[in-house]
C-alpha cells in the first residue's frame, strides 16, 4: 500500500477508527504494530497489546489477543481493514452466539465468510498461533457454528491493496 494502510484516511479518519468505533461497545484488545498502536486515541474500553512482529501474520495477532483475554471471556474479533464493519452488525453477531449458546458465529453471504466472527471460551481452547487459525477454528467441525446469512456489505469488504482503496475515493 506504500504506508501503513490503518492509518490511511477513510471517509476522513484513519481505517483504524472506523473499527474502533463498531467495538466501542465491547471491551476492546486492540493488536497492533507499533506504527498503528501510538495512532489508537486513548480509550476507556481499548487494551492495546503491541505486536512487534506483524509479518507473522493474523493468527499471531489472533494468539496475542487470546493470551490478553480473560480466559473466561469470549472473542469477537475485528479486522482492521474491513472498516465498514458496524456497531450494528457486530452487537447482531454477538446477540445471535450468545441466543444460540453458539462457539463460532460469523456471517456468511454465499458460502463466504465474514466479519467479525465470534468465539466462545470453548473455540479459544483452539487457537494457535500459525497459519490461518482464525479460519481453522471458524470452521471446525467439532464446534457448534453458526453462520449467519447476512447480506451486509461492511462484513465483507476489506481493503488488502491499492486497487481496493482507490475504490474508496472513486
Amino acid at each position: 500500500m506504500g504506508a501503513q494502510k490503518l492509518l490511511l484516511p477513510v471517509r476522513g479518519k484513519p481505517m483504524i477508527e472506523h473499527v474502533l468505533e463498531a467495538a466501542r461497545a465491547f471491551e476492546t484488545i486492540v493488536v497492533a504494530s507499533p506504527g498503528v498502536a501510538n495512532a489508537i486515541p486513548e480509550g476507556d474500553r481499548f487494551t492495546v497489546v503491541l505486536n512487534l512482529e506483524p509479518q507473522l501474520g493474523m493468527a499471531h495477532s489472533l494468539a496475542l489477543a487470546h493470551e490478553a483475554a480473560p480466559p473466561d471471556a469470549p472473542l469477537l474479533v475485528f479486522l482492521g481493514d474491513k472498516p465498514f464493519v458496524t456497531a450494528e452488525l457486530a452487537g447482531r453477531i454477538a446477540r445471535a452466539a450468545a441466543s444460540a449458546a453458539a462457539d463460532v458465529a460469523y456471517p456468511e453471504r454465499d458460502g463466504i465468510g465474514g466479519h467479525p466472527v465470534f468465539f466462545s471460551t470453548n473455540a479459544r481452547t483452539k487457537i494457535g498461533g500459525t497459519g490461518d487459525s482464525l479460519r481453522a477454528v471458524r470452521d471446525d467441525p467439532s464446534l457448534r457454528r453458526l453462520p449467519l446469512p447476512i447480506k451486509d456489505e461492511g462484513a465483507y469488504r476489506d481493503i488488502d491493496d491499492p486497487g481496493a482503496f482507490a475504490t474508496l475515493v472513486e
